[in-house]
């Protein structure tokens, strides 16, 4: 027996606190084989499909785009681009629903199909031969985001601790929500492709060894994937069965089941050497690199209150009413679940697209899901503590939420809750807690998204006042420093008029300094004046300014002849002296 059949047996695995164990509801659709959905006629692709910054358009509306081909650049390192799910023609650029329970719209490609469904050519990329960088560069122009519910940039992930390294890559095969089965099948249909991308991963990083978490209620994904690690000979790959409790599947409590490790609140896993991917995420990795391969599809589960539950090849942006018409729609079903019934999200229509994030559309009715309870007053009974998976104390959280006293929410650690619902699962008295827990958390972003506004408006506000004192200062400069250049010319022209004369004859009597003063400023200016068009004067015309000169020159004669009568009769410093005598 080989080192991949006895993992699952030899292995040690830990306890996390808390779950629960919900009716799985898995076999309506994991019995059947993956479908590929038709083409549709129409796609809306959202340009935002991950955490980060929204894609930049790299399309406009007329374009003729090709599968595979990317209509959306990341907007930053934070972001994962987007790309044609077939060939045809973009028709419009614009807001359109979105997949959540707000009820909001974002920027979409709109494509119109031309049924050809001709792929872009494909980029040859050496990966084996390329930097890491150069590789997370390229599955983030490839789109590749996180599979499993969280849409986070893959290549952000996958790059460990620089200091300690990564002893172990785990691959969460867990699916532990109710009712989906997309991961099962894809273990199932495509085992070894799944582990080809593993040993991909774990040989960008460098992994020590790496876990495959499947809950014990798949063996045969975990017999297919057993058999696939072994055939590959990828012996540090080990295929882990892990018991059947929700939300076993959760990042935090998988690897605290593998490696008995707890990430603390404010830090990451990959600070004590643990790296957690999603088994889709591994094949998508693998189709990027080896393939070149962009992520323009997913596996979708159809379940619930359908004719014909399964699990779908769908290209991303497809309308989903045509996803559930293709399983069929049975009569009573009175609302829309984007994922499972613990965390699912309410759709507000069937008008939105299909998104990287879509791993099940769960149809409910009367029957399936009764109608819930009316809430009844909190009787702090305790077993929401004992059921949360993440350690918290969810009463207290809803008390501080419902009260909307949100700073003593983040006290109780409100967003280190994983919203998996297992506290309104176990309320007696019906309370939907996440709801509450939901709301609270959008509160508070939405004032931190006010205080910072009112930040930047106040730096702003205050960089303004800095400008206009900054600019008074300035000029209270330039008029001091023309000042003091008045003075010192008019004290160079004193000094330039009475030639040997003593400074006290000029700075004793004003009236001859600013006669002084005049005098040289008309000489800088008539140095300055240069007569203009003199070239080709007639004589006529030479005449008229030679007799101009002599005027000129006979007004200077008697300007001087005035200043010196006036510097003749005006009384010296001494004559009051002899006045007085």
């Amino acid at each position: 027996m080989g080192h991949t059949d006895r993992a699952p047996l030899l292995r040690k695995l830990f306890n996390f606190h808390g779950g629960v164990k919900p009716n799985a509801n898995k076999q309506q659709s994991a019995a059947q084989p993956i479908c590929t959905l038709p083409l549709s006629r129409e796609y809306v692709v959202p340009l935002h499909q991950s955490i980060g910054g929204t894609p930049q358009p790299l399309v406009v509306a007329g374009d003729r785009v090709l599968r595979g081909q990317r209509i959306g650049a990341a907007d930053g390192n934070v972001s994962s681009a987007v790309h044609a799910p077939t060939s045809g023609c973009v028709v419009a650029i614009e807001e359109r629903l979105m997949p959540h329970a707000s009820g909001l719209s974002a920027p979409c490609v709109v494509i119109e199909a031309d049924g050809l469904d001709e792929a872009a050519p494909r980029e040859n990329f050496d990966w084996r031969s390329a930097s890491p960088d150069a590789v997370r560069d390229y599955l983030r122009d490839a789109g590749v985001v996180g599979l499993g519910g969280a849409v986070f940039p893959s290549h952000l992930k996958l790059k460990a601790n620089n200091s300690i390294g990564l002893e172990t890559l785990i691959i969460n095969g867990a699916e532990c929500e109710p009712f989906i089965t997309c991961d099962d099948r894809l273990m199932q249909e495509k085992a070894r492709e799944v582990i080809e991308g593993v040993a991909l991963m774990a040989h960008l990083m460098q992994a020590k060894q790496t876990l495959i978490g499947i809950e014990d209620n798949k063996p045969d994904a975990i017999a297919a994937m057993q058999a696939a690690a072994q055939t590959a000979g990828q012996s540090n790959i080990s295929v882990v069965a892990i018991p059947t409790r929700y939300p076993a599947g959760g990042a935090k409590q998988l690897i605290r089941v593998l490696t008995g490790i707890e990430v603390p609140h404010g830090k990451r896993s990959t600070d004590y050497g643990v790296q957690c991917f999603n088994v889709g995420t591994a094949f998508a990795i693998r189709d990027a690199l080896e393939n070149g391969l962009s992520l323009t599809t997913r596996v979708v589960t159809v379940t619930g209150n359908v004719e014909r539950p399964g699990n779908y090849w769908v290209r991303i942006g497809t309308p989903m009413h045509e996803l559930v018409e293709h399983a069929g729609i049975k009569p009573g079903t009175e609302r829309w679940l984007m994922g499972g019934p613990m965390m699912g999200i309410p759709m507000p229509s069937l008008d939105v697209p299909v998104v990287k994030a879509t791993n099940c559309i769960l149809a409910g009715s009367a029957e399936l899901f009764a109608a819930p309870e009316p809430e009844m007053p909190c009787i702090r009974c305790g077993e929401c503590a004992q059921a949360c998976p993440a350690d918290l104390q969810p009463f207290e959280m809803y008390w501080h939420s419902r009260a909307r006293n949100f700073g003593k929410a983040q006290e109780y650690h409100l967003f280190d809750c994983i919203e998996c619902g297992c506290c309104s699962y176990v309320c007696p008295s019906h309370i939907p807690l996440v709801d509450y827990y939901r709301f609270a958390k959008s509160e508070i972003w939405a004032r931190e998204k006010d205080k910072t506004a009112a930040d930047q408006a106040r730096d702003r506000y205050e960089f303004r006042n800095y400008r206009i004192e900054r600019e008074k200062e300035e000029k209270a400069a330039r008029l001091a420093a023309k000042t003091a250049a008045g003075r010192a010319a008019i004290q160079a022209s004193q000094q330039t008029v009475t030639g040997d004369a003593a400074p006290s004859e000029t700075a004793d009597d004003p009236k001859k300094a600013m006669i002084a003063a005049a005098m040289q400023r008309a000489q800088a200016q008539k140095a300055a004046a240069q007569p203009q068009n003199t070239e080709h004067l007639t004589p006529a015309q030479q005449a008229e300014v030679n007799d101009a000169e002599a005027r000129r020159a006979r007004a200077r004669e008697l300007a001087d002849q005035d200043a010196q009568s006036i510097g003749k009769t005006s009384p010296s410093a001494d004559t009051p002296n002899k006045m007085a005598d």
